[in-house]
């Protein structure tokens, strides 16, 4: 046997040894793995680009999206809507009548109450409308929306301000719970 070939072998033996000690030394735990990897406070679900529909009897009710959402199923169900949310509400014809912006939005299953805040919009497409507030709650169970916050209201007759404010998801009527400021009224 030549001397180049003994060496070969030589290094074959160590390079061997050594991959079968890695081969055999990998094994796959799983609580190991978990609590490497595991947060309890992570989201179960993360969606970019949500959009959802909500129907009734095959029609439209609500249309949802938002750039981030983080679903939680415990303590309890809820959805985080991050970077910029938009709400459509729809007609009973199907047609959106209102729409509700925002930069974050939380909705909590369990209670059936949708929460948004900074820099909140509520539009109604027919009057032309604006409610403009920071903080803003829909009960998705009765349709009403309300807030204690500040609020303003923006038509083509003008703004009115107020602190609280109680509306539909429509946006055709609402009530401001103290209302300030000048308005002037026609004779009509």
């Amino acid at each position: 046997m030549s001397f180049s070939k003994h060496i070969s072998i030589l290094y074959q033996i160590p390079a061997g040894l050594l991959l079968a000690g890695i081969l055999f030394s990998c094994v796959n735990d799983l609580e190991s793995i978990q609590k490497v990897t595991y947060d309890p406070r992570a989201p179960d679900e993360v969606t970019k680009d949500l959009k959802v529909f909500y129907t009734d009897s095959g029609y439209a009710r609500v249309e949802i999206f938002a750039k981030h959402a983080e679903t939680f199923t415990r303590p309890e169900h809820i959805t985080k809507l991050k970077d910029g949310l938009k709400v459509n509400f729809f007609s009973n014809e199907g047609k959106v009548v209102s729409t509700l912006s925002a930069l974050y939005g939380e909705v909590n299953f369990n209670e059936g109450l949708f929460f948004v805040k900074d820099s909140v919009r509520l539009f109604n497409h027919e009057k032309k409308q604006e409610l403009e507030t920071e903080v803003l709650y829909w009960n998705q169970k009765d349709s009403s929306i309300y807030t204690s916050s500040d609020v303003t209201v923006r038509s083509p007759k003008g703004v009115l301000f107020g602190k609280g404010i109680t509306t539909k998801q429509d946006f055709t009527y609402y009530e401001f719970m103290k209302p300030y400021g000048k308005i002037n009224f026609d004779d009509k």
